[in-house]
């Protein structure tokens, strides 16, 4: 295990973020951020509805280099004083991960320094430990675009994952349902904000696998449903938008209630030592209120504390894989030049796939 400063630069090209960083891991584990850019792509795939991968990758490479030159400039730190060279080797869209595990490839050759393939996922599991001192273990709950599930994370490298979704993300059923309402891209806050003025009992959408003993989540159903309303609904008046909104909402926050009390009770009778369980929340949904409110609650019937990375890092951004590289760095592990990129890669190594194997790994 590395006893001295560790500092690190990490890249995140997985889907339409293009990000570098900076991140010095201290002697003791103190971790700090030294310089970091997110260019965001958002405007690039609003015409679209969501993430076109062919222009996500074309961003990549036509911003990369100038966003590490910036990110190491605002660092104060040259090729030279890094200790490794992380990037986010999947899941993610591949092209994408290419530009970045190749930018980050060829540095470490260059240089001669250790490169770090970095799991995306692990990247959202390890950011509160960048922040301050977080001990192990802590459940996860990560909620994005792309994921939902629960992780109980041991350690560096040792997770176990306890629930998933089986078919669509919380973000992914935000952005369709926004986009069936002809709200734009991204969904989640379109929708949140019509929420807000809308009435959540007014339709009787499903609570999918509510009352179910295992912490799997399913929102395709719900999708369904809200799909089935708006089309019996036939032209919509903005209060028909907005009431849809706040019973979607509804119906997602009460099966996220239901999920999180039994993934706490897992995760404490896993751990009956634990004086106080320890709860942390990843990812861009999580911002939402509603969610945010139900997760608070649930924390607190729990006895446990809960903790949030700020709004910025828990979006896809570099400083969390850097982060990851360089707790990994610590314990005297990186990997080879040959490491390739991964479309699907399972945090947990260990649990079964929820639902089978494809050709680019385990689905979930």
């Amino acid at each position: 295990m590395a006893a001295g400063p560790l500092t690190v630069l990490g890249i995140e090209t997985s889907c339409d973020e293009t990000a570098a960083a900076v991140v010095r891991r201290h002697g003791d584990g103190r971790g700090e951020i030294l310089g970091q850019r997110v260019l965001s792509q958002l405007q690039d795939h609003a015409p679209y509805g969501g993430v076109v991968p062919e222009l996500a990758a074309r961003a990549h490479i036509q911003h990369l280099d100038r966003l590490v030159v910036e990110a190491m400039a605002e660092a104060g730190v040259g090729f030279a004083d890094l200790s490794g060279v992380a990037a986010t080797a999947g899941p993610g869209l591949l092209g994408g991960l290419l530009v970045g595990l190749t930018f980050a490839k060829g540095v470490a050759m260059a240089q001669g320094l250790p490169f770090l393939a970095v799991n995306h996922l692990e990247g959202h599991a390890l950011t509160m430990r960048l922040l301050g001192h977080y001990p192990f273990p802590y459940l996860l709950l990560l909620v994005s675009g792309g994921h939902t599930q629960f992780q109980m994370v041991e350690g560096v490298g040792r997770y176990t994952r306890i629930g998933t979704t089986i078919d669509d993300a919380a973000g992914e059923a935000f952005d369709k349902v926004a986009k069936l309402l002809g709200l734009g891209y991204p969904g989640g806050p379109q929708v949140e904000a019509q929420a807000r003025r809308g009435n959540p009992a007014r339709f009787a959408f499903p609570r999918p696998l509510k009352g179910r003993k295992d912490c799997n989540f399913s929102f395709s159903g719900l999708k369904t449903a809200v799909r089935e309303q708006i089309e019996d609904l036939g032209t919509l008046s903005d209060q028909d938008v907005a009431d849809v909104c706040a019973a979607f909402e509804a119906a997602v926050a009460e099966v996220m209630a239901d999920r999180l009390r039994h993934a706490l009770d897992q995760f404490m009778a896993a751990h009956p030592g634990l004086c106080r369980p320890h709860l942390v929340v990843a990812g861009g949904v999580a911002a939402n209120r509603a969610l945010r409110r139900v997760i608070e609650d649930e924390a607190a019937r729990a006895g446990a504390s809960l903790a949030a990375p700020p709004n910025h890092l828990c979006t896809d951004n570099a400083a969390m894989i850097a982060w990851a590289g360089a707790e990994r760095l610590a314990l005297g592990e990186q990997d080879g030049l040959d490491f390739s990129a991964r479309a699907r890669w399972p945090l947990d190594q260990v649990s079964a796939p929820v639902y089978g194997h494809g050709k680019l790994g385990a689905k979930a």
